[in-house]
C-alpha cells in the first residue's frame, strides 16, 4: 500500500503540523479541505506557520473524494458537521486519521463512515493559534498512532509511517495506542482543566499544593475510569522543566481567546464513561460545569 493523495480537514493548531511536509512530499495530490467564506480566506491570505507564508491547495470535499489518506485536525465541537462530507470523501481504500485528543473521534467518524477505514491517533503538539498565524513548536513529538486491535505494524500503518518519514514529519507508531491514548486523555484532564479554571501557567502545578491537589484528584478518577474500562494508566508528576512556567494548554487558550472549550471532548467524555461502568467523578463533574460556565460568561449569557 502506498499513499499518494491526502486530504486535511481541520487547517487549526493542530493540522497546521502537517501543511507544510505534506505540501512538499505530495505537492497538488495534497490539499485542506474548506468550503465557502473559509474556502476563499485561505485562498486569498493563506497561513503563516511559525512565521513562513503558505498557501496550500484548498479543494472542495467534492474535489478530494477518494483521497487515499485522510487527516482529520478539527476542533471536536466540529466534528459533527464534517461527518457528512467525509462519509463522501471516503473510498473503500481510504485511510483516516484522526488527530484529535481524547478518547471518542475514532468511534463518532466509524458510526460516519462503517467499514475499516480507521488507525487510531492522537497528537504530541504545543501550539497556539491567533487568526492566520499558527506557531507550533518544532521539536514536538507530533502524531502517535497504531492499531486498536493489534501491535502489529500493518501494511497501512508502514505506509502512514513512509509518507510521514519522508514528508519531514514527527510521528511514532504504538504497538498499544488505546493505552497511550487513555494516558494522553487522562494528562489533558488533569493538565488541561485545573489551569483554566484558574487562570494559571503551567508552573503552577509545580509550586501550589492546592492547584496541584486538583489535579491529583482529576488524574485519580481518569486513572479509575480506565482501570474499569480494562486499561492501565499512570500517575504522571509535574515538574519543573518539562514545559514553558507560563505555558496555557488549549482549554485556557480557548477560554483567553472567547472561542468554545472542547470541555465535551474531555469532562464530557470521562463522564459518560464513568457512568457507563458506574463510578462517580465529582471532580471532573465539578470542573465540567465550571468550565462550561466560563464559555457562558464568555458568551455574556451571564455576568
Amino acid at each position: 500500500m502506498e499513499i499518494r493523495s491526502a486530504a486535511l480537514i481541520g487547517a487549526g493548531a493542530v493540522g497546521a503540523f502537517f501543511i507544510r511536509g505534506l505540501s512538499e512530499k505530495l505537492g497538488d495530490n495534497f490539499c485542506i479541505i474548506a468550503e465557502g467564506e473559509r474556502a476563499q480566506r485561505l485562498r486569498d491570505e493563506g497561513l503563516i506557520l511559525n512565521g513562513q507564508q503558505v498557501r496550500p491547495n484548498v479543494y472542495s470535499p467534492e474535489e478530494a473524494a477518494g483521497a487515499d489518506l485522510i487527516l482529520v485536525a478539527t476542533k471536536y465541537n466540529g466534528l459533527p458537521q464534517i461527518l457528512d462530507s467525509l462519509r463522501h470523501m471516503t473510498a473503500p481504500h481510504t485511510l483516516i486519521v484522526s488527530a484529535l485528543n481524547g478518547l471518542d473521534s475514532e468511534e463518532i467518524i466509524q458510526e460516519a463512515v462503517r467499514g475499516d477505514h480507521l488507525l487510531n491517533a492522537f497528537m504530541f503538539i504545543q501550539s497556539q493559534r491567533v487568526g492566520n498565524r499558527i506557531d507550533y513548536d518544532l521539536d514536538a513529538k507530533g502524531l502517535v498512532f497504531g492499531e486498536k486491535d493489534t501491535a502489529v505494524m500493518t501494511p497501512r500503518a508502514q505506509a502512514l509511517d513512509r509518507l510521514l518519514t519522508e514528508a519531514g514529519i514527527a510521528h511514532r507508531f504504538s504497538p498499544d495506542i488505546l493505552t497511550e491514548q487513555w494516558q494522553k486523555f487522562s494528562l489533558n484532564i488533569s493538565n488541561n482543566l485545573p489551569q483554566a479554571l484558574l487562570n494559571v501557567g503551567y508552573e503552577a502545578y509545580v509550586d501550589s499544593p492546592h492547584v496541584r491537589f486538583i489535579h491529583d484528584r482529576l488524574f485519580d478518577e481518569a486513572i479509575r475510569v480506565a482501570a474499569a474500562c480494562g486499561v492501565t494508566v499512570h500517575y504522571d508528576e509535574n515538574r519543573h522543566g518539562r514545559v514553558q512556567p507560563d505555558a496555557r494548554f488549549s482549554t485556557l487558550q480557548d477560554i483567553d481567546a472567547g472561542r468554545p472549550t472542547e470541555i465535551e471532548m474531555l469532562a464530557g467524555a470521562l463522564m459518560k464513561k464513568a457512568a457507563a461502568v458506574g463510578i462517580e467523578v465529582p471532580y471532573t463533574t465539578y470542573t465540567y460545569h465550571a468550565i462550561r460556565a466560563l464559555e457562558e460568561k464568555n458568551e455574556g449569557l451571564i455576568r
